[in-house]
């Protein structure tokens, strides 16, 4: 890598989000400037919220997607706060600090919530859960992140999304960090309210979420009073989907590169996209087990796009972090829960060459670090 010193050309981003990107998405933000009122730009509203409905696996007949000026915790707090009814109760699934998320959204607007802690880097399990369902008919949500990216683990979706619809209830998944890269189907898997990002899987440019749902859920919005204003979901569906106009000033450039990366995402398909992720995945799992480093979970629980694993070497993330950055790679740290930890992710377009060079940095780091022997 070349460049100006201390900052090379291309910086490889082994963070979970935002990501390298294609350079046709990257050039879709120096479009020309627009008014977000005109045409044009409501029809880009449209046609990038059919294609986020294609992608979840929907029909745009039978489903819809409202995009929101916000990061993937927007989207969240969107649903959250404009789908549980006043009288309703919400199920949150929590094996991760993503699913604390959850549960913090909902403590924020007063809304009522039941627990269910499984452990970080715990496995859900679903006997406990279709108990909860039986023992509590008040719970009307039950709200579970599908790749919970604090450990790295993939929770089982398809199992959960037909147990919640057996007991008649509505399911909220967060899928900012699966969809895209992960088997994930809205209508098969029963999932009422789809919450996503561009930033991530995907491949596009942070600054949109959005929410793929049943298009009955969303006219059945229009019954219950809004807890907010910008976020209100029901709101936002009546102008962008029934109007056709946006209901504020989205990010216009974002969305654009968003239209692009879906794209390439419909082109390359999600399953030649899962491939690829885990082709990289492999690649940086079996580097790190090469150089004897430990990873967190056990092979049939990680998802294809992450690896958390040990720090070793008595090394400090700072140490290992900032080493590696000076290199021109970025890794990602984990919650305090999971101290000694540090997170490789491989979503967005990362090469073989990429994670090859990643290790010839990474042994670098490790050898100015290792203390001299006694």
């Amino acid at each position: 890598m070349t460049g100006t010193p201390g900052r090379p050309d291309r910086v490889v981003l082994l963070n979970p989000g935002p990501v390298n990107v294609h350079d046709r998405v990257r050039a879709a933000l120096a479009g020309p400037d627009e008014c977000h009122r005109e045409p044009e730009t409501q029809a880009l509203l449209g046609t990038v919220a059919g294609k986020i409905t294609e992608v979840c696996g929907a029909a745009p007949d039978s489903h819809a997607a409202v995009l929101l000026t916000g990061s993937g915790t927007a989207g969240l707090e969107a649903v959250v706060s404009s789908v549980v009814p006043a009288e309703g109760r919400l199920l949150v699934l929590d094996n991760g600090h993503y699913g604390e998320r959850l549960l913090r959204i909902a403590d924020v607007h007063g809304i009522d919530s039941v627990r269910l802690e499984f452990g970080w880097a715990a496995p859900l399990d679903l006997g406990t859960v279709g108990n909860a369902l039986a023992a509590d008919p008040g719970i009307t949500h039950v709200a579970v992140v599908h790749h919970e990216t604090s450990t790295g683990m993939l929770n089982p979706l398809r199992d959960l999304g037909a147990l919640v619809a057996r007991h008649g209830r509505s399911l909220i998944v967060d899928a900012i960090s699966s969809l895209g890269a992960e088997d994930l189907d809205v209508v098969r898997d029963h999932i009422d309210w789809c919450v996503g990002t561009a930033n991530k899987c995907l491949e596009g440019m942070p600054g949109i979420s959005f929410v793929c749902a049943p298009r009955e859920r969303l006219d059945a919005l229009a019954d219950l009073p809004a807890r907010t204003f910008y976020l209100d979901l029901s709101a936002n569906y009546r102008a962008q989907v029934l109007q056709g106009s946006p209901q504020f000033t989205p990010a216009v450039q974002v969305l654009r590169a968003l239209d692009t990366a879906l794209d390439l995402t419909l082109a390359e398909g999600v399953a030649a996209r899962t491939a690829r992720y885990a082709d990289r995945a492999a690649e940086l799992r079996a580097g790190l087990q090469e150089r004897g480093i430990d990873l967190l979970l056990p092979p049939d629980q990680r998802a294809g796009s992450i690896t958390n694993a040990h720090l070793s070497n008595g090394m400090t993330y700072d140490e290992l972090h900032d080493g590696l950055k000076r290199r021109g790679y970025v890794i990602y740290a984990t919650q305090e829960k999971a101290a000694g930890v540090f997170r490789l992710a491989n979503m967005g377009q990362l090469t073989a060459a990429d994670i090859a060079g990643f290790f010839r940095a990474f042994d670098e780091v490790v050898a100015r670090c290792d203390p001299l022997p006694a």
